[in-house]
């Protein structure tokens, strides 16, 4: 377990690749992450990306002004509808098309996204949804 901020951010620079795992696969409590959030903004991207990261600590990185911390957050399995239906709203495309390909994005999100401006977004909805032959 991963009991500091301090200590994620040097498992994260580590040179030791077993280090950089623990760093992706380790638990630490909620403050811990809210801590390495708030210190070190450089690596919320990193807290994104661990496999134990809490949904509080994910509800909060939603709304990150970075667009790549935002992407590994709509990359996780764990998030929840509500957190996918805010996703689908966002500015970048890239994080548009992967809450379309989400398994956990209600039918609902998805008609929400099915007027997207991006035709590729357009295009994986109506396969999600079944209605391929309605986009011809």
């Amino acid at each position: 377990m991963i009991e500091t901020a301090d200590e994620f951010v040097r498992l994260r620079n580590s040179s030791d690749p077993l280090e950089c795992r623990r760093a992706v696969a380790d638990e630490a409590p909620p403050q811990v992450w809210t801590e390495v959030v708030d210190r070190y903004p450089e690596e919320r991207v990193a807290v994104a990306q661990n496999k134990t990261v809490p949904l509080t600590v994910l509800e909060t990185l939603v709304d990150d002004p970075d667009a790549r911390v935002r992407f590994m957050v709509a990359m996780k399995r764990k998030l929840s509808p509500d957190l996918l239906e805010r996703l689908a709203h966002d500015v970048d495309e890239s994080i548009r098309m992967r809450v379309a390909q989400h398994m956990n994005t209600s039918r609902e999100t998805l008609e929400s996204l099915r007027n997207d401006p991006w035709s590729e977004i357009r295009t994986a909805v109506a396969e999600r949804l079944g209605d391929v032959g309605g986009l011809l």
